[in-house]
């Protein structure tokens, strides 16, 4: 079984939203990076581009796929992970700490879309 973490929100495309303040923190999953296998890139957004809700907003490739990246937070992108550019495989060991964009959130009602831990590991089984 994935790690699957209490206190943060989950999509069913298989990212996480840590809030911290206005602001979230998106990534994939840890069950999305075992699917992936071994990500070599990562496809970013850049600084001040606007995300929505259910939209797409870059991906992840690994040597067996490559997967869209879908925004679970509406609102502006104040920071990307500079460290995956260089490093994609971070992804790879610790899926939670290697956050891909920091999101200024326009609407925290939009969270109440997502799913909670243990919803997520229901989807996940």
């Amino acid at each position: 079984m994935s790690k699957v973490i209490e206190g943060l929100y989950y999509s069913e495309s298989h990212e996480f939203v840590r809030i911290e303040g206005e602001y979230a923190y998106v990534g994939i999953t840890d069950y999305a990076q075992h699917q992936l296998g071994n990500v070599v890139y990562v496809d970013m957004p850049d600084v001040d581009d606007e995300v929505a809700q259910g939209e797409e907003f870059g991906a992840v490739e690994s040597v067996k796929a490559a997967s869209d990246l879908i925004s679970p937070v509406t609102g502006t992108v104040v920071e990307v992970n500079e460290e995956l550019a260089d490093n994609p495989q971070l992804i790879n060991e610790d899926a939670f700490s290697n956050w891909i964009i920091k999101v200024k959130v326009d609407d925290t009602e939009e969270l109440k879309n997502l799913l909670d831990a243990k919803g997520y590991e229901a989807i996940c089984e």
